[in-house]
C-alpha cells in the first residue's frame, strides 16, 4: 500500500499518521519527491481502512498496490535514483537519472600487464568505469577461476593508474573484505538468487551491480534487489546480461524490452552487457547501439588486448581498437547523456 500526502501536509498531522502505522506493526518507506511525499507500506496492510486514510487532512490519496517489491517499486520513489561513485581527481561517475556510463576491461585479470593495458586504453577511448574478473564462477571445474586475492590487488594498481572507480564480482560473503578499494560489487548471473549473498551486500555500503539471472523474470531480479536494498543498501544498478532461450545462434537472449520496462517498474539505473548477451564480438557493437537507443543507463563491455589468447571470454571480447570505434559512435549519437571524455 502507498499513501500520497497532500502538498504542505500539517507535519504534525504526518507525525501522528505514522506513528499510529508504526502501531499496527507497519514498517514505512518516505520518499520525498519534488512536488509529493510517499509513504509506502511493507507489512500486512489488509487490516488498514482505506476510507479512514482518506478522511485525513494530510492525505492525498492511497492505492493498494500487487508488486511484491517495495523498496525497488517506482510507486514508491516515483523519481530516479542517482548514484555518485566517488573518483581521485574529485568529480564524482554519476548513474541514473539520464547519463550514461560505460564499464569496460576484461573478463578476467590475467596479468599486471594486461590489466593496465586495457585499462589505460579504455580511459583513453572514453569509459567511465573499469571493469575486470578476481573471482570468476564458470561451469567447468577445470577452467580458469580468477587471480582472486591478486587479481584485486592488480584491479587496484590499475584504478591507481588510470583514475577509473572498479567494477568486480564476489563470489562468496568471505571475499568482501578483500573488497575495501573496490568501488562497485558485482553480483553475477549465476548468483542473483543467492539470497546469503545478497544480504551481505545489502549491510556493505558500496554500490552493487546486479546481474539478472540466466533463466529469471524481471519481477525475481526486482526481488533480488529488494533483499539488498532491505539490508539497508539502496545503490543498487541492474543489469541486463541476456536470458537463455530456444535460441542457441547466440550466447543468450537479449531482451532489450527489459530496459524500458524497467524504467517504468523501478526508479533503479539499468546498464546492458551486450558481451555476455551475445558471446559474439562482432555483434557487441550493435547491440550496444540498440542498448542505447533503448534507454539504457550504461553498457558493461568486454574489452581484451588480445582475445585470441584470453584465459575467459576472448570470443566476445572486443579489441581496444574496436572498443574505441564503438565509443566514437555512442558519443554521436548520445551527446547529451554520455559522461565519457
Amino acid at each position: 500500500m502507498i499513501i500520497l500526502l497532500k502538498q504542505n501536509a500539517n507535519p504534525q498531522q504526518e507525525q501522528n499518521l505514522e506513528k499510529w502505522l508504526a502501531s499496527q506493526g507497519i514498517a514505512i518507506h518516505r520518499s520525498v519527491g519534488e512536488n509529493n511525499t510517499i509513504l509506502g507500506l511493507v507489512g500486512d496492510t489488509t487490516t488498514i481502512d482505506i476510507d479512514l486514510l482518506l478522511a485525513l487532512d494530510c492525505v492525498e490519496n492511497v492505492k493498494r498496490i500487487q508488486e511484491p517489491y517495495k523498496k525497488a517499486n517506482r510507486k514508491f520513489h516515483p523519481d530516479d535514483t542517482v548514484i555518485e561513485i566517488p573518483t581521485k581527481n574529485g568529480d564524482p561517475v554519476v548513474i541514473g537519472g539520464g547519463t550514461f556510463n560505460i564499464i569496460a576491461g576484461p573478463c578476467s585479470v590475467e596479468s599486471e600487464e594486461q590489466i593496465c593495458e586495457v585499462a589505460k586504453a579504455v580511459k583513453q577511448s572514453g569509459a567511465t568505469l573499469l571493469r575486470g574478473g578476481a573471482f570468476k564462477p564458470r561451469t567447468s571445474p577445470y577452467a580458469f577461476q580468477g587471480m582472486k586475492g591478486e587479481g584485486i590487488r592488480l584491479l587496484s594498481l590499475a584504478k591507481e593508474m588510470t583514475g577509473l572507480p572498479v567494477v568486480t564480482e564476489v563470489m562468496d560473503p568471505s571475499q568482501l573484505e578483500l573488497f575495501e578499494d573496490m568501488d562497485i560489487i558485482q553480483i553475477g548471473a549465476r548468483n542473483m538468487q543467492n539470497f546469503e549473498l545478497l544480504k551481505e551486500v545489502g549491510r556493505q555500503d558500496k554500490p552493487v551491480l546486479l546481474k539478472r539471472g540466466l533463466a529469471n523474470t524481471l519481477q525475481e531480479l526486482l526481488m533480488s534487489a529488494e533483499y539488498i536494498m532491505a539490508g539497508g543498501n539502496e545503490k543498487v544498478i541492474l543489469c541486463e546480461r541476456g536470458i537463455r532461450t530456444f535460441e542457441t545462434a547466440t550466447r543468450n537472449t537479449l531482451d532489450l524490452s527489459a530496459i524500458p520496462l524497467l524504467h517504468k517498474i523501478t526508479h533503479l539505473p539499468v546498464v546492458v552487457d551486450p558481451s555476455h548477451a551475445c558471446g559474439i564480438s562482432s555483434l557487441v557493437h550493435p547491440m550496444s547501439l540498440a542498448a542505447a537507443a533503448c534507454g539504457a543507463d550504461g553498457l558493461e563491455i568486454e574489452v581484451h588486448n588480445n582475445p585470441a589468447k584470453a584465459l575467459c571470454d576472448g570470443p566476445q571480447a572486443l579489441t581496444p581498437e574496436a572498443f574505441d570505434k564503438l565509443v566514437k559512435q555512442l558519443n554521436a549519437i548520445l551527446p547529451n547523456r554520455y559522461t565519457g571524455e
